[in-house]
């Protein structure tokens, strides 16, 4: 897979728009992340064929229960900063839209997790999982949560040089060993006061014992659901072949989600409730 590219929301028509609208749906987040746009540019018969297989486990009771217990997990863990716009340097009105789109990334952290790990798993044919006889494990996800919390995510292509050391401390932390960043933060260099003020904070945070147990603890999460979904997602080699991709394609597949499932994503991901936290954009803990 050629991870340089991406077929963006803007350019996309037909049934990919349509399986992009879907995605926006589900995951209740007005945002195609990355990792659907780099597999639709690539390979968009198997990303049709692999969402209708993994879509079913977002929408549940018991996937709604996860999520919760995710963003809870991370912030029982961790003591955040709260700021508020004059804090910053910031207008009412910049707040406001940081705050919308932190409130995003809040809620496809738990989403992403499930989906890389469950995607890794499935396309490596490591995916037997044992469901509960519970009826919250297959009833409908809620209506009301994370229903019309966040706004649409935008980024900067090239950080302002004033965050060279900010990002450098970042990609440090998170093990990037080249210039990319994750997209939070190509989204928070919108803001430099912020993202300055924040890490200066975080950092010390981040690299305590405390976001170990927080990183810890939501990884034994997403473990523990996956490995107990309702749903099978028929995604392994055989399954592949059988809708006509060979050798070299599924090798890609399997590539690029074992890749995203791996390193950086895994200080990345927990990170996530936390920053939206600072701002009180964080969503639901429990389900009441």
């Amino acid at each position: 897979m050629d991870t340089s590219q991406q077929l963006y929301e803007s350019a996309a028509t037909g049934w990919r728009r349509g399986l992009y609208d879907d995605v926006k749906r589900t995951f209740r987040a007005p945002v195609v992340n990355w990792i659907f746009r780099t597999a639709t540019a690539n390979d968009p018969e198997f990303t049709r064929y692999a969402w209708g297989q993994v879509k079913p486990v977002f929408e549940t009771r018991g996937f709604a229960r996860f999520s919760v217990q995710y963003r809870d997990a991370v912030l029982s863990a961790l003591d955040v900063p709260a700021y508020r716009p004059s804090a910053v340097d910031l207008s009412p009105a910049e707040f406001a839209e940081l705050r919308g789109q932190l409130a995003t990334f809040d809620v496809v952290a738990p989403r992403l997790a499930v989906l890389f790990e469950t995607m890794d798993r499935a396309l490596h044919d490591d995916h037997e999982p044992t469901p509960p006889d519970e009826r919250w494990a297959t009833r409908p996800f809620p209506d009301w949560l994370d229903r019309d919390r966040g706004s649409p995510p935008s980024m900067v292509e090239t950080p302002p040089d004033a965050l060279d050391e900010t990002l450098a401390a970042i990609r440090a932390f998170h093990g990037f060993d080249d210039d990319s960043l994750p997209s939070i933060y190509r989204c928070l260099a919108q803001w430099p006061s912020f993202l300055d003020a924040l890490w200066a904070d975080v950092e010390p945070l981040v690299e305590s014992d405390a976001f170990e147990t927080a990183r810890r603890d939501t990884a034994d999460l997403t473990d523990a659901f996956v490995s107990s979904t309702p749903y099978r997602p028929r995604l392994a080699p055989d399954d592949l072949r059988g809708v006509g991709m060979d050798d070299d394609a599924i090798e890609g597949v399997q590539g690029l989600f074992r890749r995203f499932n791996t390193g950086p994503v895994e200080t990345v991901l927990p990170a996530l409730p936390a920053f939206a936290a600072t701002v009180d954009a964080a969503g639901e803990r429990s389900l009441g």
